[in-house]
Order: C-alpha cells, then sequence, then structure tokens
C-alpha cells in the first residue's frame, strides 16, 4: 500500500504535492508586490483605480489575511503531515484551496458582487481549520488542538474585517485586524516554542536541546489569546493601565524563553540567527505595547510594526527558508544570497520602526525597497525548488 501510495504523489505536478509549495510561492510574491503597491498608493498614486474599500482597508486585510494567511496554511498543511502520519492536502484538493486564495486577492481589484467577496475573502481560514481538523482528531492529537481554534478565531475576525470593509466601518477593520494580528502572535508562540529551541540544536549539532517549561508556555500562550480577546471586545484599543501590565508580563515571559533557546553559535548560521531575531522582534512588540499602554510612548504604531513587519513577517522569512530547503530534500545551507535577504530585511524593520520617527519618508522608502527586495531573494533563489519534485526523489 505505501508503494502505492508513493506511486500516486510521484503522479503529482511536483507544485501540489503539499502545501508550502504553492503557499509559500505565492505569499512571498504578495510580500514582495503589495507592500510597494501599498506606498505608491499611500502617496497619490492610483487615484482613480482603487481596491474593495479603499487602500488602507486592502493594505490591512491583505498583509495580515493574505499574505500571512498563506504562510500559515502553506506552514501548517505540511507540517501537520508530519505531526500526525495523515497524509497531507494534495493534488487538486490543494489547488482548489489555492485557487480559492488566488481568486481572493483578485476579487478586491474585480468589481464582483458583495456576497461573491464575502464568500471569496471569508472561505479560506475555514477550510483550512477543517482541514487542520480532520488531520488531527482521528488520531486525538490534543496538543495541535490550539492551533485549529487560533484558526477559527482568525476565521471569525477576517469576516468581521470583511463586514467592516464592505459597510464602510473603518473602526470595525482596526479593532478586528489588530485581534488577527495578535492571533497570529499567539500562533507563534505555539510553533515558536516548538521548532525554534530544536532547530538550533540541531543547526549547532548539539547533543541536547533547551527543554521548555510547560508553565511558561502555557502561560504566553493563554496571555496572548486574552489579549486578542481584548482587542476584539474593543476595550484593547485605547490605554489601559491593565492591560500594559499584561503586555509587559508577556514581554518579560517572552525574552526569559528567548534567553534560554540562546546560544552564541546563532550567528555562524542564518537560518538560526534569523529565526532568534524575528523572537526579539516579538519581545520588542510586547514591550513597546505596554510603553503605549502606560502612555510612555506616543506613537503605537511602532509597536504594532515591530510586530507586523519585525516579527511575524521576519519569522516567515526565515522559516520558509529553512522549510523550503528541507521538504525538498537539500541540504540547510541557505544560498548566499538569502543571508543577505535576512539582513536587509531586518534593515526593513528597523527603518519602519525606529527610522520612520526621525524621517518618516525616508524610513519608509527604505523599509519598503528592502522589504521587497528580501522576498525577491527568496523567490529568485527558491522559486524553482518549489516548482520542481524533491532533489532526493522522494514525494512532497
Amino acid at each position: 500500500m505505501q508503494l502505492l501510495d508513493r506511486s500516486k504523489a510521484l503522479k503529482i505536478t511536483p507544485f501540489l504535492r503539499l502545501g508550502f509549495r504553492p503557499f509559500f510561492f505565492l505569499g512571498a510574491l504578495l510580500a514582495a508586490v503589495a507592500v510597494p503597491l501599498w506606498l505608491l498608493a499611500l502617496n497619490g498614486y492610483f487615484v482613480d483605480w482603487q481596491p474593495t474599500g479603499n487602500w488602507l482597508a486592502w493594505h490591512r486585510h491583505e498583509l495580515l489575511f493574505g499574505f500571512v494567511g498563506a504562510i500559515i496554511a502553506g506552514f501548517l498543511l505540511t507540517a501537520v503531515q508530519t505531526w500526525t502520519g495523515v497524509p497531507g492536502l494534495s493534488g487538486n484538493l490543494l489547488l482548489g484551496l489555492t485557487l480559492i486564495w488566488v481568486a481572493a486577492r483578485l476579487a478586491w481589484f474585480v468589481n464582483v458582487p458583495e456576497p461573491v467577496f464575502l464568500i471569496l475573502n471569508g472561505l479560506f481560514f475555514p477550510l483550512v481549520a477543517l482541514q487542520m481538523a480532520r488531520s488531527v482528531w482521528p488520531v486525538r492529537q490534543v496538543r495541535n488542538y490550539p492551533l485549529v481554534l487560533v484558526l477559527l478565531v482568525l476565521s471569525a475576525l477576517n469576516a468581521v474585517v470583511l463586514f467592516g470593509v464592505v459597510n464602510a466601518d473603518e473602526a470595525l477593520q482596526r479593532q478586528a485586524v489588530l485581534g488577527g494580528v495578535w492571533a497570529v502572535g499567539a500562533i507563534m508562540c505555539i510553533i515558536g516554542g516548538r521548532v525554534i529551541p530544536f532547530f538550533t540544536q540541531r543547526g549547532l549539532l548539539r547533543p541536547h536541546g533547551v527543554q521548555a517549561w510547560p508553565w511558561l508556555e502555557h502561560a504566553l500562550l493563554y496571555g496572548t489569546l486574552l489579549i486578542v480577546l481584548c482587542y476584539a471586545g474593543g476595550w484593547a484599543l485605547q490605554r489601559q493601565a491593565a492591560i500594559g501590565a499584561l503586555f509587559l508580563l508577556l514581554a518579560v515571559g517572552n525574552l526569559i524563553r528567548l534567553a534560554r533557546w540562546y546560544d552564541q553559535g546563532i550567528w555562524r548560521v542564518s537560518l538560526l540567527w534569523s529565526l532568534h531575531v524575528a523572537t526579539l522582534w516579538f519581545v520588542i512588540a510586547f514591550f513597546c505595547m505596554a510603553l503605549w499602554n502606560f502612555g510612555w510612548l506616543a506613537n503605537v504604531s511602532l509597536a504594532v510594526h515591530a510586530l507586523t513587519v519585525g516579527a511575524m513577517a521576519g519569522l516567515i522569512l526565515a522559516m520558509i527558508a529553512r522549510v523550503t530547503l528541507g521538504h525538498t530534500g537539500r541540504m540547510l545551507t541557505p544560498p548566499k544570497a538569502m543571508t543577505w535577504g535576512f539582513a536587509l530585511f531586518n534593515l526593513a524593520a528597523v527603518s519602519r520602526v525606529f527610522l520612520v520617527e526621525l524621517n518618516y519618508q525616508a524610513g519608509l522608502g527604505i523599509a519598503v525597497l528592502c522589504w521587497s527586495v528580501s522576498f525577491a531573494i527568496y523567490l529568485y533563489c527558491y522559486g524553482p525548488m518549489l516548482w520542481k519534485a524533491r532533489v532526493d526523489g522522494a514525494p512532497g
């Protein structure tokens, strides 16, 4: 039976053999194109060409639920096969899910009826959650149930954002998008806690990895989910000392966890330091949110972009660079250009979070340029790997 399954898998076009292939490629492509497009729109271009809602609504939704959503789907739909032994989504079913994602991106710029727009943009996350549930439930893999829960939370928040878009309710959009951003933060807590110490151990050939403290992992996850609830309920949109205290506790907890993972050898391996630096941005985001809630930071955008650019997109770029190598049967040594990509990306994060406070136009311009080039480097170096069969001849 195994030989039959392998034979069937090898007949599938390589691009559709596992979820990471189409969704890493398309997600990185959207990231590389959407941010420069947003900058042009911000500077007064495309006045006569508007997506559904407006450019701000599109920017908020597409960078979170489009770009980040694609990478989350690609990673989870691939990893769940390893975690459970249940075959991952592939072939025509994966093609169908991919086409839904593509159609949703196009629907913003095509004058489709409102119900069609809502269905196309609202369908993706529930389908990913359903596939995850179908994989983890039969084997009763309780440790992965929270991932299904967070995907359902993202589905609900996405629906709220879309409702805000079609009803021109900017406040509702902002509220739900910020909830969605921190829901992704909850996924980062789960996945980061699992893979970063493991990757560090394997990458540095250490005999033993850092053992997780379950109480800390649970506290960070549930604390972050509490933040999601605070945003979803609208309580976190204004400065609150109690919420600031929660952010501060989570910042300290994440810093402790990052310090436990640290090994000075990571600076020799770009696939490792990129993960650790992204996690440091995560800590910075929590600290900045605490400072804003205490009234000691004027601009909350600094904190939000430390999370969305530095931490979230930084972790994405580091993860897809490693996962693509591993799941295409290659040695875990990235192309040299990718190391420059990681460096440029972090320059983008520094520029978007800090330099814009000194010179807005220069900081934003540098951030957009470095962001787009870093994802373009990924596409150039890794795109052929995603489209071609594994080098070791295995399915997947």
